[in-house]
């Protein structure tokens, strides 16, 4: 009996599916073999090829090559690219480098060796062995540079590192050209050069010889018959056959001639770095320009820091003088002050880069502004760092550690590093680098000045600002005298709900009592008060971040706040809404903030969690709760946010507690963010914030706020007590008093009131209180020590008869320029203004009579108009 169709075309069905489920498994390996050799050939084509760093050769000629102005004349010997400026009103010239570098007596070679130099440049290794270059032993005298010279500008592209030196021997030439050239040597010299050379002849070659690639090589094999200096010569060799050659009449015209007649890779294959300089005129200002994105060099010796022109200006033993650093408001160091017991002068601009790993900290080291000088023979100049400021360090030192000059520079961070983990096994350290190098440039800006005062040279960065900055630096016009006054809100504090340990928010001071303190002081004759709302939101002081804006029940409602902001406004109190904008702290599951998607990134790839440090025994304190730094983007999220609250509120303005502070960058592999972009960023959201219509508040004031900030509280006056230092003088003060109001650190919360109020009267910076209303014992068992200081209560009557009196006696001069600034003697200090007031400041603990008998009582300062 027949089979039914339907059953047979199913049964031949259900066959060929058998037969391709058998097939399934061999198609799939198939498959996967087939893919795994794509892989491998497209891993193969996209090999990186060996890095290739053409060096630079001088084959110019030696003479003076010239940039010429009204004002300056810059001469460059091109044997060595060193050079000077001569400043035509004076006749006074500056040089690059100490001319009699070669004859000091206790440098050792390799610190000659930096004198001569116009870079230094560390780089390192995977393992983090670094090494110092110096330009001189590695470019300039083996010649490894080249020069462009034009009417507008001198580009110097420096190639350094351990380059293999150029001989005039001839690697490839002529049989019959050598034969002339040995029949002028010795029979000794001829013998000794034929034992280095290897004679080929196409018609004639030896079992060994690959025809095909000698043909590649040496084009002119096919028709001449050649002389190849053989692998391996040492140099002490070619240096004689350099000699034996020139003698015989081999010149470098036909060595350079002779290079067409082979296939010859003159890279490198040790470390060895591009790096190209720019020289250019401007007015009164030398402009030096090292553009980052022409840098070149091999991923297996990352480039660390650059030094540029680290010995311009420098002073010797024989020399007056003094160079000015950007610690605090400003300070000296005397030429030749004996102290090389001490540590040289080092400090990071704009303080560490959060994005940077540490497990210790010391002392931080921090400048606010990128300014540096120097004054001897009644002239100096200033260096202002105009790009790259953000990689920027300044160090200082005196004659007489390691050579007998005195001097000031900048340096660079180029790629930055973070030790990463590996195998137990593994005792050593390896490192993680920064992928590239930013497309950006380092640019100094050097300004030459007819005079040797420290209050000329800040009058010339004054100048400078003014055309920088243009209608955004100009002066104020506060006849009173302006105050800021912090309100401390809340902070966090650790309670028991049912057992289990909670971070809550303790009160200091409801909306409704920061209104009753502000009625307080102004009832009190405190006027033109700009007040910073402090931990008045999203937990307090440690806030969360600001995602959302939420206020603190404990602080009050809604209402009471408004009702504060209206009492300000009607009264002309400008009321400034604080808030962290950098960081992520006591970070919940629902605020918004994500670790992998909004935390900034180490460059071992591993997230940015910070610590803070303990000040015995400078590690990390372990036991506090960890706290993480936000991506550039996330950050100027949040700064919108906050200026958003305080449109929505009605506030004067936003107070930043980070920005203009802390600048730090993002190490991301997928998404990096330089310092420098992430201040640019920063600056951007900041012009928009002010165009806007709200008042900015920083602390600190990094430079680079200069012109939008409105008022800057927080700023060190004092900075650091380096023993290196032989005077602290308002330096930035100077340039900026009249244009910004600053205020130093808060009086009440000082170590040393009395200190911190003389160095504001001489300063000329604003007065500065931090209150809660809160008795101070309320901050027992919380990590707020710092406020211990701040009971409005105990400081009432003390800050009331302190604002009093510096209203009364320096009112009206805060809308002035300082004209000078002179030190009497240790601890004796007057300052003048436009209309010719005079603030003596008396730091002893004795009196002192002042030029017309006045008497300027100890620990006190004196107004005299």
């Amino acid at each position: 009996m027949k089979k039914d169709k339907v059953v047979i075309a199913m049964e031949r069905k259900a066959a060929l599916k058998g037969k391709v489920k058998s097939l399934l498994v061999p198609i799939l390996i198939l498959l996967v073999i087939i893919a795994v050799i794509l892989v491998v050939v497209i891993y193969k084509e996209d090999e990186t090829a060996e890095e290739i760093i053409k060096v630079n050769e001088f084959e110019g000629t030696d003479k003076e090559i010239i940039l010429e102005n009204d004002k300056l004349k810059f001469v460059m010997d091109s044997s060595t690219t060193q050079f000077f400026v001569t400043v035509k009103s004076t006749g006074e010239t500056w040089y690059s480098n100490p001319l009699n570098a070669e004859d000091d007596t206790i440098a050792l070679p390799t610190d000659i060796e930096n004198l001569k130099s116009t870079l230094l440049l560390t780089y390192s290794t995977i393992n983090g062995v670094d090494t110092l270059y110096n330009n001189y032993k590695y470019s300039m005298s083996a010649r490894t540079y080249n020069i462009e010279a034009t009417n507008d500008y001198v580009k110097v592209y420096y190639s350094i590192g351990e380059v293999e030196k150029e001989y005039i021997v001839p690697r490839v030439i002529t049989a019959k050209r050598m034969e002339e050239l040995l029949s002028n040597m010795s029979h000794t010299d001829t013998n000794t050069v034929e034992q280095y050379y290897k004679k080929y002849d196409i018609n004639n070659l030896g079992k060994k010889d690959n025809k095909e690639e000698l043909l590649t090589q040496y084009p002119i094999l096919k028709d001449e018959i050649i002389y190849v200096l053989r692998d391996g010569v040492k140099d002490t060799l070619k240096k004689k056959f350099e000699t034996y050659f020139g003698d015989a009449g081999y010149t470098k015209e036909e060595y350079a001639k002779e290079k067409e007649l082979y296939s010859f890779d003159s890279s490198s294959k040790k470390p060895v770095f591009n790096v190209n300089m720019v020289y250019r005129l401007d007015k009164s200002d030398l402009v030096v320009d090292i553009p980052m994105n022409e840098i070149e060099y091999k991923e297996n010796y990352p480039l660390l820091t650059l030094n540029v022109l680290p010995f311009f200006g420098a002073a010797g033993t024989s020399e007056n003088g003094y160079m000015v650093v950007p610690e605090g408001g400003g300070a000296i160091i005397n030429f030749n002050n004996g102290k090389t017991a001490q540590n040289s002068y080092y400090s990071n601009i704009y303080g560490w880069d959060m994005a940077q790993g540490r497990t210790s900290l010391v002392h931080e080291t921090r400048n606010y502004y990128g300014v540096y000088g120097m004054a001897k023979n009644d002239n100096s100049f200033i260096c202002m760092l105009e790009d790259g400021a953000a990689y920027a360090s300044i160090g200082a030192d005196i004659s007489g550690r390691s050579n007998s000059y005195n001097y000031v520079n900048a340096s660079y961070s180029i790629l930055h590093r973070e030790q990463c983990d590996v195998a137990d096994k593994y005792n050593g350290e390896m490192f993680v680098y920064e992928q590239s190098i930013p497309k950006e440039n380092i640019v100094e800006r050097y300004r030459f000045i007819d005079s040797g005062s420290y209050v000329d040279m800040a009058n010339a960065y004054h100048n400078y600002l003014v055309e920088k900055l243009g209608e955004n630096f100009t002066k104020k016009d506060d006849i009173d005298v302006p105050v800021a006054v912090e309100i401390i809100g809340a902070v966090d504090k650790v309670g028991q709900v049912l057992g289990v340990p909670v971070s809550k928010p303790l009160e200091l001071t409801t909306y409704k009592e920061a209104q009753e303190i502000l009625e307080t002081l102004r009832t009190n004759g405190v006027t033109n008060m700009s007040v910073k709302l402090s931990g008045w939101m999203n937990g307090g002081i440690k806030q969360s971040v600001l995602t959302d804006v939420n206020l603190i029940k404990e602080l009050g409602r809604k209402k009471d706040l408004q009702n504060l902001i209206s009492y300000a406004t009607e009264n002309e109190i400008n009321i400034y809404f604080d808030g962290v904008t950098n960081f992520a702290y006591n970070n919940k599951l629902f605020d918004g903030f994500e670790l992998y998607r909004d935390g900034a990134t180490l460059a071992n790839k591993q997230k940015v969690e910070l610590l803070e440090f303990d000040p015995v025994y400078y590690g990390e304190q372990k036991w506090k709760d960890s706290y993480y730094l936000l991506k550039p983007k996330f950050i100027t999220k949040m700064m919108e946010n906050l200026s958003l609250a305080a449109k929505n509120y009605g506030a004067t303005g936003v107070s930043f507690r980070d920005i203009g502070y802390q600048l730090a960058a993002d190490y991301s592999q997928k998404h990096l963010v330089s310092r420098q972009q992430a201040k640019i960023e920063q600056l951007n959201v900041l012009k928009t914030i002010s165009d806007s219509g709200l008042k900015i508040m920083t602390n600190m004031g990094n430079d680079y706020t200069l012109g939008i900030t409105n008022f800057i509280t927080n700023m060190d006056l004092s900075g650091s007590k380096y023993t290196i230092i032989d005077k602290t003088i308002p330096f930035y003060q100077i340039a900026i008093h009249g244009y910004v109001n600053y205020a130093g650190e808060a009086l009440n919360l000082a170590t040393d009131y009395q200190e911190e109020l003389l160095k504001s009267a001489e300063y000329g910076s604003l007065l500065y209180f931090t209150f809660m209303k809160e008795d101070t014992t309320k901050l027992q068992n919380t990590y707020y020590t710092q406020y211990f200081g701040a009971a409005f209560d105990a400081w009432q009557e003390k800050m009331i008869s302190i604002y009093q009196r510096y209203k009364k006696e320096l009112g009206g001069t805060f809308n002035q320029r300082i004209t000078d600034h002179e030190i009497l003697k240790s601890g004796i200090t007057v300052t003048t203004y436009e209309d010719e007031t005079k603030v003596y400041v008396n730091y002893n603990y004795e009196d002192y009579t002042i030029a017309g008998g006045s008497n300027l009582p100890a620990r006190d300062y004196l107004v005299i108009r």
